[in-house]
C-alpha cells in the first residue's frame, strides 16, 4: 500500500468548500471522483485544510492511500485530464504511511487579497474582496504585528472548535502592490493551525483599521475579546490557502518559499 501526497491549486468559486459534502460541489468530492476515474479505486482523500465555501487554494495538500502502480507522473498527468478545470494538481510525492495531511502539517499559510481600486475590477469580482476607501496599510502592518507569536486567537473564531483555540503565529504581514495599475492590498499570515473564520475575522478587523473605523489599540482589544462589535467577516472569495508545511520540508521548495516571494497567485496569471 502507498501513500501518495498532492499539491492542489484550485479556485472556489463554484465549490461549496473544500470538504466532501451533500449540498454541492466540493473540492473532496470532485478529487475523489478523479481518482476513481482513473485508478479505480474508491478512495477517501484527506486534506490538510478546511476551506470555506468560495474560498481558494494555491497549496492545499491532499493524501491517499492507494494499490495504483501508477507513476507519479502518470499520476499528475491523469488527474488534471479528468478534473474539472477549476482544479489542478501541481505536484504529487511518496510520503510515509503515518502521513496525514491535517495532522502531519506543522504550519499553514494564507494570503487575502483585496482590490483597492476606485472601481472595481471586473476581472478580480469573483479573487478578491473590494474595498472602495484607499486603506492605510502601514497601519494594518502595524496592528498585524501583534498576533505575532502565541495567543488565545478565540476572539477571532466562529463556532464551536475542537480542542484548544491558542495558535503560534509565525508571521504577519500587509503590503501593497497593483495588478495592470489595479492597487491590491494583500495580507499573509502563517500560523501552526487556524481556527475556523479566524483569517476572514482577522482581515474584516484590519480593514477597519486601513478605513481608520478603529486604531491598533482598538485592535487588540477585538484581539482580546472585549470588543467583539469591531470585529468583521471579510468575504470568503479574497482568501487563498497558499501553503503547507511539515517537518522537514526544503525552505526553498516551491511550496513554501511562494509565500515569502510572490505577489500573488492573481497577478502572476494576469501578467502572463
Amino acid at each position: 500500500m502507498r501513500n501518495i501526497a498532492l499539491r492542489v491549486e484550485y479556485d472556489g468559486a463554484d465549490f461549496v468548500g473544500s470538504q466532501w459534502q451533500t449540498n454541492g460541489r466540493s473540492v473532496q468530492g470532485a478529487l475523489e471522483a478523479a481518482w476513481q476515474q482513473l485508478t479505480g479505486e474508491r478512495r477517501r482523500m484527506t486534506l490538510a485544510g478546511r476551506t470555506d465555501a468560495g474560498v481558494h487554494a494555491r497549496g492545499q495538500v491532499a493524501n491517499v492511500s492507494t494499490d495504483t502502480r501508477h507513476t507519479l507522473a502518470t499520476i499528475v498527468r491523469g488527474l488534471n485530464g479528468v478534473l474539472p478545470e477549476d482544479i489542478g494538481i501541481l505536484a504529487a510525492w511518496e510520503v510515509p504511511a503515518e502521513f496525514h495531511a491535517r495532522y502531519s502539517a506543522v504550519r499553514r499559510e494564507y494570503r487575502y487579497v483585496i482590490d483597492n481600486g476606485r472601481t472595481p475590477s471586473p476581472l478580480l469580482r469573483r479573487h478578491a474582496a473590494y474595498v472602495p476607501r484607499r486603506l492605510d496599510v502601514a497601519a494594518m502592518d502595524a496592528a498585524v504585528q501583534q498576533v505575532i507569536g502565541t495567543h488565545d486567537f478565540a476572539p477571532l473564531s466562529d463556532g464551536p472548535q475542537e480542542g484548544s483555540t491558542v495558535r503560534i503565529c509565525y508571521d504577519a504581514r500587509c503590503t501593497r502592490t497593483d495588478v495592470w495599475g489595479q492597487p491590491l492590498v494583500l495580507i499573509d499570515i502563517a500560523a501552526n493551525a487556524f481556527l475556523r473564520h479566524m483569517v476572514r475575522n482577522l482581515v474584516g478587523t484590519l480593514i477597519q483599521v486601513g478605513e481608520g473605523r478603529i486604531d491598533a489599540a482598538g485592535f487588540a482589544a477585538v484581539l482580546a475579546g472585549a470588543n467583539r462589535r469591531a470585529r468583521v467577516l471579510a468575504p470568503a472569495h479574497g482568501l487563498y490557502l497558499m501553503a503547507v508545511r511539515y517537518p522537514g520540508d526544503d525552505n526553498d521548495n516551491d511550496a513554501v518559499s511562494e509565500f515569502a516571494t510572490s505577489v500573488g497567485v492573481i497577478e502572476t496569471r494576469m501578467q502572463l
